[in-house]
């Protein structure tokens, strides 16, 4: 592992939230139950515990169990900057903002390069964004 990766608790909706981020990112999901791991917290098929596979994007999720907080933030952003090539960037904003909100659309800006930011379906701010696109 090269650096920090998001573990994110949602509330009921790990599986599909991760199952969408493989579908935009690509790779596949690796998904446990609270069954699978014999908790009693939550219900059987919630995820346990769950992560992105083969994907670019590193990324594990999990459903919080009782009381236990999910997912809110406030002044954090994923940041996706120059990970991919632009077409591949550009693409996965625009999956990343179906059912989403576009904070600011995926742009060139002054300074030569391009970004912008999207808060998708489940809440997560990303921040997208490359060097000069000359694929164009």
């Amino acid at each position: 592992m090269t650096g920090p990766t998001p573990y994110i608790h949602f509330r009921g909706q790990a599986r599909d939230a991760l199952t969408f981020y493989a579908s935009v990112f690509g790779g596949a999901t690796q998904l446990h139950s609270f069954a699978e791991f014999s908790r009693t917290d939550g219900p059987a098929d919630a995820i346990a515990h769950g992560y992105l596979v083969n994907s670019p994007v590193s990324l594990y999720a999990a459903d919080v169990g009782g009381e236990e907080p999910a997912f809110h933030a406030e002044g954090l952003m994923l940041s996706l900057l120059g990970t991919s090539e632009p077409a591949t960037l550009r693409q996965w904003f625009a999956r990343l903002s179906e059912g989403g909100e576009v904070v600011d659309d995926l742009q060139h800006r002054p300074w030569g390069a391009f970004d912008g930011q999207v808060i998708d379906r489940y809440g997560l701010h990303w921040l997208i964004g490359f060097e000069e696109d000359t694929s164009k």
